[in-house]
C-alpha cells in the first residue's frame, strides 16, 4: 500500500504527460520559426461534437515562409487521406489566431479566404479559414477543394494592423462535404493534432508516444527501487 502511495503521483504525471502529447494543438510562432514546417493530423466527425468516423481523415503542413512588418506568410499543403468505402471533398481548412489577424488572403488550390466566421458540427466561430471556392462563410458549399487521395498547395498570408514580435495558431479544422460511404452523413468537419514539427532547432517538436511511455516507465520504476531500498535498509536496522 505504501509502496502504491509513493507511486501514484508519479502515475498521475505520466499520465498526464500522456494527455499533453494527444492534443499538442497550438503553434507558436517567432521570426526564430521562418523555414519550420509543422504538419497536423484531422479526424473527421458529424452532428455537434458527433463521434468520430472512420476513415475520414486529412492532413495539412504549414510552413513559415516569411514574415515582414504586419505580415505571417505561409507555404501550405493539405491531402485528403480518407480511405474507401468512404470518400470526400475536403473544402476548407481553417484556425484561430493570436492576435486576432486583420487580413487574410491566399493562392493555390485554396485561394479564398474569410475571416471571422462560423465552422459547422459544433464548433462555432474561428478566427480565418481558406476555401477552394467563393463562399460567404467558411461553412462550405459549392465546389472546389480536394477529393481522395489527391493534395492542394499554395500559399497564405496573415496580415494585422499593428507589427507584431509573435503569432499563435490553434484549434485548426478541416471541412469536408460530398461525403460518401457514411450512412446519413453528407457533410463533417475534422479537428487537428500537431504530429511534427521540422526545419529548424526552434518550435513544437511532439514527443513521440513511445518516449512519453519510456519516460513515465522510468520513473515508476525508479521510484519503486528507491522504496524497495528503504524498506530493506529499515528491516536491517531494526
Amino acid at each position: 500500500m505504501t509502496v502504491f502511495k509513493a507511486i501514484a503521483p508519479l502515475a498521475a504525471i505520466a499520465s498526464l504527460a500522456f494527455a499533453s502529447a494527444a492534443h499538442a494543438d497550438t503553434i507558436p510562432l517567432t521570426p526564430a520559426n521562418v523555414g519550420n514546417s509543422y504538419t497536423l493530423n484531422y479526424n473527421g466527425f458529424s452532428g455537434n461534437g458527433g463521434a468520430t468516423i472512420a476513415g475520414l481523415t486529412a492532413s495539412t503542413t504549414f510552413t513559415l515562409a516569411s514574415i515582414s512588418t504586419n505580415a505571417y506568410v505561409f507555404n501550405y499543403s493539405i491531402t485528403n487521406t480518407s480511405t474507401a468505402p468512404v470518400s470526400s471533398r475536403v473544402s476548407s481548412f481553417g484556425f484561430n489566431t493570436n492576435p486576432d489577424a486583420d487580413g487574410a488572403s491566399s493562392t493555390g488550390t485554396f485561394n479564398f479566404a474569410t475571416l471571422d466566421s462560423s465552422y459547422p458540427n459544433g464548433i462555432g466561430d474561428i478566427d480565418v479559414c481558406f476555401k477552394g471556392y467563393d463562399t460567404g462563410s467558411c461553412a462550405g458549399g459549392g465546389g472546389g477543394g480536394i477529393d481522395n487521395g489527391q493534395t492542394g498547395t499554395g500559399t497564405f498570408t496573415l496580415s494585422f494592423l499593428q507589427p507584431i514580435t509573435a503569432l499563435t495558431l490553434s484549434d485548426f479544422y478541416v471541412r469536408y462535404q460530398s461525403v460518401e460511404g457514411v450512412r446519413g452523413v453528407t457533410s463533417a468537419s475534422g479537428a487537428g493534432s500537431l504530429t511534427n514539427t521540422s526545419g529548424g532547432s526552434s518550435g513544437n517538436q511532439v514527443p513521440e508516444p513511445g518516449m512519453v511511455g519510456l519516460i513515465g516507465g522510468a520513473l515508476l520504476a525508479t521510484a519503486f527501487l528507491r522504496r524497495r531500498r528503504k524498506v530493506a535498509a529499515d528491516a536491517a536496522f531494526a
